[in-house]
């Protein structure tokens, strides 16, 4: 994989986290695919398709919080036309009540199509350690 491969990538999840942190709908449509596919703590456990589901989370009142990403620890596997992209997304949120910051362990699928790469899949998982 070349280093110019895998900082468009980085840059492009980078620029997703920050569409979905903007609530700019029209961006996110134009990232993902339509069939986007999701496994993530929302869907309580179910397989989401589609942008419908994600929709609602866009298009819900905006709240007074102000939010922002940080893409921690990421490595890209490129496949030919295939990348997966893995890492620690930090939300850092401000509120009336202050300050505060969750991890969440993040995979992305991208898929490049015309020299276009787009969101196809993602799985979102709260870090952390559990014991088996």
């Amino acid at each position: 994989m070349s280093s110019s491969d895998s900082q468009t990538l980085i840059e492009l999840t980078h620029r997703l986290l920050d569409v979905i942190d903007n609530r700019d709908w029209s961006q996110y449509e134009e990232l993902c695919e339509s069939t986007l596919t999701a496994f993530e703590p929302e869907a309580a456990g179910h397989l989401v398709e589609g942008l419908n589901f994600h929709e609602h989370y866009f298009h819900s009142p905006p709240s007074q919080n102000t939010k922002q990403s940080t893409v921690s620890s990421p490595h890209v596997r490129l496949l030919g036309d295939t990348a997966v992209v893995t890492y620690v997304r930090l939300v850092q949120m401000t509120d009336e009540n202050g300050s505060s910051t969750t991890a969440m362990e993040e995979t992305r699928i991208w898929h490049r199509r015309d020299d276009v790469w787009q969101h196809v899949h993602f799985h979102r998982s709260p870090a952390g350690h559990t014991r088996l």
